[in-house]
């Protein structure tokens, strides 16, 4: 064969080679766009919000199980540690006040938690949704409709300022009680809100607090020991006169909180999943230990155990479990509630003597302690060791237990100040925060409503 010949064959099986592997190459492209074109969906299906029928349903029937949990959940349980000549005025104030709270939720709660608040982020939200403007029936919150995040958000914002009538129950005025709740969920509730739960300098200290201990059982906590400082004890203060009516009430209130606070909760995942029935199962098992331990203090110390003592116990437990509910194991969830009933029992009874405030219905020493004392436990049972998620990457159990309580001792003291604040605008506005001596006497479901709930007074 002659050299042009074997030129000419050379040539071609190369032209044929790189054809080939052009082919090859062309067909590995093709391959390898086929095997990422579904992580490339999967991607794209992340970035984008995409509707969850399952997880909308969850946390629909979460949020009617909060608002259970508030009507009438707990105005059955102050109602029935009232006087009977004051039950339909603590059900008028819980009735009402949420009412009231939820509608300016509406108009401009939720902007102000929960829009990006430009300069001020830190601080405050922004204003574009006021009036809940800029939301339509296709806007998405993760992946539930962004309407069934408001209506959520709002039964958290509904039963958080109510909880403080139970410190100044049976001797104030029915228009101080609407002015302060207004005055505190504008000055308290929605700032605090905002800096914990929506991009606010506390949100991005990363604290330990799944749901809300610090914006709800802390805060309420400290407003109420303002509320029995400034509207001052009850006439016949320390006297047995002022024991609850009807536990059988209360028994059956604090049941039905039990259960909203389980949709409380479990809500707060967004999602129907695994970790949403752990968070649930945490709040079971830290109210059925708290119930437990409360009860043989109880019955220690007393000789007896009380049905309004174990109730209070599972409350105690409710309470401390809120911050820690997603973050600890279900041991640890009865070490909670195990733990923070005894420290419970001794604010009840012996630290609020010692202050000699008359917080009514103790929530100060129930929510306030509980949720310090929940704070606390959050970072102690979030160890591995202990059967926790543990922490952020770079941070050690110290410097997490540093976070928490530095953003407890803040909560706590920013509500004094917004509490003592929204009360006085409430005397001033109502002439003063307290009913007239007679009133007082009389009861205020007659001299307040013009009914009375019972035939007979105590």
């Amino acid at each position: 064969m002659n050299l042009p010949s074997r030129l000419w064959r050379g040539l071609t099986a190369a032209l044929l080679s790189t054809a080939s592997l052009a082919a090859l190459a062309q067909d590995a492209v093709e391959q390898a766009a086929d095997a990422a074109a579904p992580a490339a969906t999967a991607a794209a299906a992340a970035v984008t919000p995409v509707l969850n029928s399952g997880d909308t349903a969850f946390v629909a029937c979460c949020a009617l199980f909060v608002l259970l949990l508030l009507i009438p959940g707990l105005a059955l349980f102050y109602g029935g540690l009232a006087r009977s000549k004051n039950v339909l005025s603590i059900l008028m104030q819980i009735f009402s006040g949420s009412a009231l709270i939820s509608l300016l939720f509406a108009i401009y709660g939720y902007s102000f938690i929960f829009v990006d608040g430009g300069s001020l982020q830190s601080l405050i939200g922004g204003s574009a949704k006021v009036f809940l403007a800029s939301i339509n029936n296709d806007a998405l919150q993760g992946t539930i409709p962004e309407w069934l995040y408001v209506f959520f958000m709002l039964l958290f914002a509904a039963i958080t300022p109510v909880i403080i009538c139970g410190a100044f129950a049976e001797r104030i005025k029915f228009s101080a009680v609407l002015v302060f709740l207004a005055m505190w969920f504008t000055l308290n509730y929605v700032p605090q809100a905002h800096m914990a739960w929506a991009g606010g300098w506390i949100f991005q200290l990363g604290a330990l607090d799944f749901a809300g201990g610090n914006v709800v059982h802390v805060n309420v906590g400290a407003a109420s020991l303002v509320a029995a400082w400034l509207v001052g004890r009850r006439k016949g203060f320390g006297t047995p006169g002022l024991a609850p009516h009807n536990m059988t009430m209360t028994m059956t209130g604090g049941s039905i909180v039990w259960v909203g606070w389980l949709g409380f909760c479990g809500g707060c995942a967004y999602a129907a999943s695994g970790f949403a029935m752990l968070v649930v199962l945490n709040n079971m098992l830290a109210a059925c230990a708290g119930a437990m331990s409360w009860m043989l203090v109880e019955w220690f110390h007393r000789g007896k155990p009380s049905l309004l003592g174990a109730v209070s116990g599972a409350i105690s437990g409710l309470v401390a479990i809120t911050p820690a509910c997603g973050y600890v194991g279900p041991m640890g969830a009865i070490a909670c509630g195990l733990l923070v009933a005894p420290v419970c029992v001794w604010a009840v009874e012996k630290l609020k003597p010692m202050m000699g405030l008359d917080d009514s219905f103790d929530v100060f020493g129930v929510h306030g302690v509980g949720g310090i004392v929940g704070s606390a436990l959050s970072v102690i049972f979030a160890l591995p060791a202990l059967g926790g998620v543990g922490f952020a990457e770079g941070r050690d159990f110290a410097s997490q237990l540093g976070v928490n309580l530095g953003v407890t001792a803040f909560t706590f003291v920013y509500s004094v100040v917004a509490s003592w604040v929204s009360f006085k605008i409430a005397a001033m506005v109502c002439g003063g925060l307290r009913v007239d001596e007679e009133q007082e006497v009389d009861g205020l479901d007659l001299s307040s409503h013009g009914e009375v709930g019972y035939k007979y007074s105590n």
